[in-house]
């Protein structure tokens, strides 16, 4: 493999991006070329101000064949390189490469990293990665065989809720206690005084408008509205463009007398739905409007054929009342010996 240094997104072509993506260890939203250039551009949305890029390619045969999305920083006192994306705002990460050219990849990539044309750094920490990617192990392999340290250890639980494409089988699947709430609220939800109805986003003409009254919504809750600096509501504001252009986005929001109660921002992506982030109007409250809105976006998943619904991070107890099971993201780290 011939391995090169970029120094910027542009460097690389955005389809052949994410058609590797595709036949890669883990292809999740967060490693879109649309999203992770965005998220450069704002580092994380003000998390990373002094940030380096390091961004990697493998070339095999004139094919792009792995990319090592990364960026160096100090953190918790060293020098590390992390995976672009981290920590905070992007649940899943990973390499972009094939598993069955990750060793070779791997091997080509520490190599080049240990030469004198690599930025200085002292080792790896790489957060979001799912527990079952083969990069842990491949990265640990590779690590003993140099003599540098490897650890990994759980960082952040992770539910996710397998769909049987039907929401009734998929109501009989989930605790019986709620099952009945979940079909109540709903019930009272359509049959109550208020006119309640919820939609998904699909026009561009009010996409803008419809992402100030997400971030509206999310203000409500005090620890969210700390959340949202003005870099932050700049990353999430351009990320949801992203994804709208490229087809992914799942904005949604129900109403009630005409009044957005509740909104979900969603990721459509490789037959899943994405949980990203939410936000409520707490006037509503009586309406439990994010139990009805989160009721329609699972059955609409389940009639649409979707296979999972997936919380994402998180070990709230709302995501074991809707079936939750629970998995683990990981970090890793490793020191350069």
């Amino acid at each position: 493999m011939e391995f090169t240094f970029h120094k910027d997104f542009s460097e690389l072509d955005p389809d052949e991006w994410n058609a590797l993506l595709s036949e890669s260890v883990s292809d999740v939203p967060f490693l879109r070329y649309e999203y992770l250039s965005v998220w450069w551009s704002t580092r994380g949305g003000g998390e990373w101000p002094g940030a380096e890029l390091v961004l990697v390619s493998a070339r095999e045969n004139d094919r792009l064949a792995g990319i090592a999305p990364l960026f160096l920083t100090e953190h918790e006192g060293d020098q590390v390189l992390m995976l672009l994306g981290g920590i905070e705002i992007s649940d899943y990460l990973d390499l972009i490469v094939p598993a069955e050219d990750l060793p070779g990849f791997l091997s080509g990539l520490l190599d080049l990293l240990a030469t004198d044309s690599a930025p200085a750094w002292g080792g790896f920490d790489w957060y979001n990665l799912p527990e079952d990617s083969p990069t842990l192990s491949a990265l640990q392999a590779e690590s003993e065989q140099r003599g540098w340290d490897y650890t990994s250890e759980p960082f952040r639980p992770s539910l996710y809720v397998p769909l049987p494409s039907d929401f009734e089988e998929y109501l009989m699947n989930i605790d019986k206690k709620q099952r009945h709430e979940i079909r109540r609220k709903m019930r009272r939800a359509e049959g109550g005084e208020q006119n309640v109805r919820w939609y998904i986003v699909e026009d561009k003409s009010t996409l803008e408008s419809e992402i100030d009254d997400f971030l509206a919504l999310m203000a409500n809750d005090p620890h969210k509205e700390e959340f949202l600096t003005g870099e932050m509501r700049t990353q999430i504001r351009k990320s949801v463009h992203a994804a709208f252009e490229a087809g992914w986005l799942q904005l949604a929001f129900l109403e009630a007398d005409g009044k957005k109660a509740a909104g979900y921002l969603n990721f459509d992506y490789v037959n899943r739905i994405w949980v990203y982030n939410s936000g409520l109007d707490f006037e509503f409250g009586d309406l439990s409007p994010g139990w009805v809105l989160l009721g329609y976006l699972l059955q609409w998943a389940n009639e649409y054929g979707r296979s999972e619904f997936d919380f994402m991070r998180g070990d709230e107890d709302y995501k074991y009342k809707f079936g939750g099971i629970k998995r683990e993201v990981m970090r890793v780290r490793v020191i350069r010996r």
